[in-house]
């Protein structure tokens, strides 16, 4: 970023908070680059595309000078590429009115702790993004018996014992699986699951309607590609439907790569990981 002056990096920076600030749930890296050229007026230089990273200029320009935010507590990036601004970064933005004085007090931060270099880092999130974009691109194109299949294994490794998955020429209905929390289901205890896939985010009324399967002794996993609504979630954190789990994608890619050491190799090739080591932004 030799050629970029400070300020130009600082207005840069407050079009990226200022696409953010009424975002609570933040938004994707690529989303952020794609709305950023309509927040504020790029040059022909920030435009073009550089022959070594494959990205325009300004993305690389934003994703370096992003980086001192994230260490100075100003902004969240998630492994899957979702950026947040955090109380911290309102404040600061609030507090450093000059996008110059806000650029500074975030590298006099940055350096004062030490941190990997910002291109070495920016390796790292363009690589985790780009495996999650990938990983979801692959779970979404999974047809619902891998799915069902994916979420058994699953419950395996997390030491449940599932005892029906429905068969494929099964109309859809509520329940696709049936596990026990113990080998022969003497414990009365039953994990009821639903896979939701290729649709809508499920609703509030499509749990209500699930909650109406599940037994005294049941509780409900429903696992839903398309995701909840915002009602849906909100009803549901609230404690409503205490008994049953919500997973998108993102909840089920989750506790699968927790559990991924402990799945057997068949489970493996259904999702199939591997790690790859880069340098640590952490001390």
């Amino acid at each position: 970023m030799s050629n970029v002056t400070i300020k130009r990096v600082g207005e840069l920076l407050r079009s990226v908070f200022e696409i953010l600030w009424n975002k609570p749930d933040g938004l994707t890296a690529r989303e952020v680059f794609s709305l950023l050229p309509k927040t504020i007026k790029l040059t022909e230089e920030e435009l073009r595309y550089s022959a070594v990273t494959n990205l325009p200029r300004y993305e690389r320009i934003v994703r370096l000078a992003t980086i001192p935010l994230v260490h100075a507590g100003w902004l969240t990036k998630t492994e899957k590429g979702r950026w947040h601004i955090t109380e911290d970064g309102y404040q600061a933005c609030k507090r450093f009115v000059n996008v110059q004085d806000f650029y500074k007090e975030a590298m006099r931060l940055f350096e004062e702790r030490r941190q990997p270099p910002p291109e070495s880092v920016m390796v790292l999130e363009i690589a985790q993004e780009s495996a999650w974009i990938q990983i979801e691109k692959y779970i979404q194109q999974l047809n619902a018996a891998k799915l069902q299949s994916m979420l058994a294994e699953l419950l395996r490794a997390m030491e449940y014992y599932p005892s029906w998955i429905a068969p494929p020429e099964k109309d859809r209905g509520h329940i696709d699986l049936i596990a026990f929390v113990d080998p022969i289901g003497a414990k009365g205890r039953r994990i009821i699951a639903q896979v939701k896939h290729k649709g809508q985010a499920v609703t509030l009324e499509g749990v209500r309607s699930f909650s109406l399967t599940l037994g005294s002794n049941d509780y409900g996993v429903v696992f839903s590609t398309g995701g909840f609504t915002n009602e849906a979630i909100r009803v549901m954190a609230s404690g409503a439907y205490e008994k049953i789990t919500a997973l998108d994608i993102s909840a089920f890619f989750d506790l699968w790569k927790q559990h991924y050491s402990k799945l057997n190799q068949d489970a493996r090739r259904l999702l199939p990981l591997k790690s790859i080591y880069f340098l640590s932004r952490d001390p």
